[in-house]
This record gives structure tokens, sequence and C-alpha cells, in this order.
């Protein structure tokens, strides 16, 4: 009888070591080091309490990282950057496992109304979704909002920007039509229409 039992201590001991294995999704800290985030205090050229608005948005991540995102959020929406990097590299600090900081970090590098991302920036994105993409524990939402910046960067090496950002916007818009009720996805999918806008198009459609 003790032999019988041996095959199957074994078997459940290996499954509990690979499910041990499935839910360590935090990335390695020299796949985070060679992001090169930007990091240091936040630059504001508004009152210390920043006024930036108020907005909502759950992510799958430890509850004391909660606030920093909304604020990197905020900062996103205010074409701050260089700060809102900053915001989410100190969310990647504290919480490495967070799959919306890196999402936060490659939307960061994408500036669709101002000059397209540098070589530099483009390869940060890029591999910030990289990472986002390789940690299991999100929700759909998450995972769709990761897939729609991850539309922007892929094949960027051989597409140009343009169309990069034609890309972003039936992305935005999809997820928008998946969660109409959802603030961020109209505002950004705005963005996106802003973004892709033919400046020659006199009908002003978009």
């Amino acid at each position: 009888m003790k032999i019988a039992l041996i095959p199957a201590v074994y078997f459940l001991l290996s499954f509990t070591c690979i499910s041990c294995q499935e839910k360590n999704t935090a990335p390695s800290a020299v796949l985070i080091k060679g992001m090169d985030l930007k990091r240091g205090d936040v630059i504001s050229c508004g009152p210390d309490d920043q006024q930036l608005g108020t907005l909502s948005f759950e992510i799958t991540c430890k509850q004391d990282v909660t606030r920093n995102f909304l604020l990197a959020l905020k900062l996103l929406h205010s074409f701050e950057y260089d700060e809102a990097e900053k915001v989410f590299a100190g969310i990647i600090d504290k919480n490495p496992e967070c799959a919306m900081a890196y999402w936060g970090v490659a939307m960061s590098n994408f500036h669709p109304l101002w000059a397209p991302p540098t070589e530099v920036e483009l390869k940060k994105g890029a591999k910030a979704i990289e990472i986002a993409n390789s940690i299991k524990e999100k929700s759909g939402k998450e995972k769709a909002y990761i897939a729609t910046i991850a539309s922007y960067y892929a094949n960027y090496e051989k597409t140009d920007h343009r169309s990069r950002c034609l890309n972003f916007e039936k992305a935005m818009e999809q997820l928008h039509a998946h969660y109409p009720d959802d603030k961020e996805a109209s505002v950004f999918y705005a963005l996106a229409l802003n973004a892709a806008a033919d400046p020659t198009d006199k009908t002003f459609a978009k």
C-alpha cells in the first residue's frame, strides 16, 4: 500500500511546484533595469495639490500602489509623459508584478499629439509591453488595454508612425466598444482619433 502511494504523492508534489512557478510572475530585476525608466520626484508647475481632477480605474495590483496609479493616469491625461513615467516606475519598484504599470510606461513613451517617439522610446515601450504580457495575473480589461497599446509598438522597426497610430485607433475603437461605460476607454479612444486624423482632411471627420 505504501509503495502504491509514492507515485501519487510525487505527482501531487510536482503539481504543487508547477503551480507555484506559474504564480511567480514578477519580472526579474535585470529586465526592469534594462528599460532604463525615468525616475525621481514628480515636477509639477501647478499647485501642491496638483488639481488634476478625479477618476477611477481598477487594477490587479497591490492596494498601496492604487493611488499612485491614478496619479500617473492623470499625468498621462495632462500630457506630462516624463512625470507619468516616473510614477509608473515607482509602482514597478513597489509592485513589479503590476502589469498595468508597464502599460503605463508604454503609454508614457507614445506621444500621439507630439513628435513620434524616438528609437530609445520605441524600444522602451516595446520592452514594457513584453514584460506586461509575461505577467499572468491581470484582468480581461487589463489584457485589452495592454493589447491596445501593443498594437502601436508592434513591428515598429518596419512600420511608420502614422500606420501605427491608425493601428492604435482601431484597437482603441474595439476596446471602447467592448467597455462602453469605461470613461478612460472613451478618453483614450478620443485621443486615438485625434492622433490618427489626417491633417489635410477638411471634413474633420475625426
